[in-house]
């Protein structure tokens, strides 16, 4: 299978490490908005770098890998999907429903395949607890909460030229970092019925929200809790619970050496009756 790169940011680079490690997939081509990143990437993974859209289009690939900023991600699928390419598309899949519409028209109109990378559906923990949902091991489902409480720095965003921008970020902590968590609790309990929230903007100098918070109404009649932020310092773990007539399941990510270094540090402060910002 060859797959071409369109981006050439970290995520990118990502997808390119886990396309490597696949037996029998090959990177034939990468295109990203700085040619430098592009022509590095391809370097260190293969293929070669496009300096426009058609270049890229016009080498023979299967698959495209979209890691481009959010609103142009739309526009570049529906091109590829023209030329009866398939598109794996990093989150958001646009940051408007009209533009997410027009890719899933354009590819039923094509018959060739567009996705998501919503790779959460695929962690081992993850499949557990939607095995162990589905075949009714913690009886009904009761409730759900989603926690993404995260902190990112100031320069995180007015370093980047499309982070938390509402142009071409579409949304804040709930549409970048949260969305994951959006996407695993609705494959987990099933469609949402209602939703009721509300955003801020506690920290950071950005268009859109640094923070969110949503309560929902499953269609099963179970509710459910979202908090998102990339205000909340030091940062946590993203965690995962689900609570049912008979059990309780709960998935927490790995915390990052940093954070664990910093939660100690705050552990120690407290020991000696200095409460200090590390």
């Amino acid at each position: 299978m060859r797959i071409g790169l369109i981006g050439a940011g970290g995520i990118s680079a990502t997808h390119a490490r886990a396309a490597r490690a696949i037996p029998d997939v090959e990177i034939v081509a990468v295109h990203g908005g700085n040619l430098g990143k592009a022509k590095a990437l391809a370097r260190e993974h293969g293929g070669v770098a496009c300096d426009t859209l058609d270049a890229f289009l016009d080498t023979p690939m299967d698959v495209a890998a979209i890691g481009s900023p959010s609103a142009l991600h739309a526009d570049q699928a529906i091109a590829a999907i023209r030329r009866g390419i398939h598109v794996l598309v990093e989150k958001p899949l646009d940051t408007t429903t009209e533009k997410i519409d027009a890719v899933i028209a354009e590819a039923d109109r094509a018959r060739v395949k567009a996705g998501v990378f919503f790779q959460d559906r695929l962690t081992p923990d993850l499949l557990e607890m939607k095995r162990a949902i589905d075949a009714g091991a913690i009886g009904a489902p009761v409730g759900a909460t989603g926690r993404v409480m995260w902190y990112r720095p100031p320069e995180y965003y007015s370093e980047s030229r499309w982070r938390g921008r509402s142009t071409l970020d579409g949304g804040g902590a709930l549409m970048n970092q949260g969305i994951h968590t959006v996407d695993t609790l609705q494959w987990l309990l099933g469609p949402v019925a209602r939703v009721s929230a509300g955003t801020a903007c506690r920290l950071h100098d950005i268009d859109v929200e640094d923070t969110a918070m949503a309560l929902l109404e499953f269609e099963s009649g179970a509710l459910g809790v979202i908090a998102a932020s990339t205000a909340a310092y030091p940062g946590l773990p993203r965690r995962i619970e689900v609570n049912g007539t008979k059990g309780t399941l709960t998935h927490e990510q790995e915390a990052r050496p940093a954070l664990v270094a910093i939660v100690q540090a705050i552990y120690r402060s407290s020991r000696s009756g200095a409460w200090e910002k590390p």
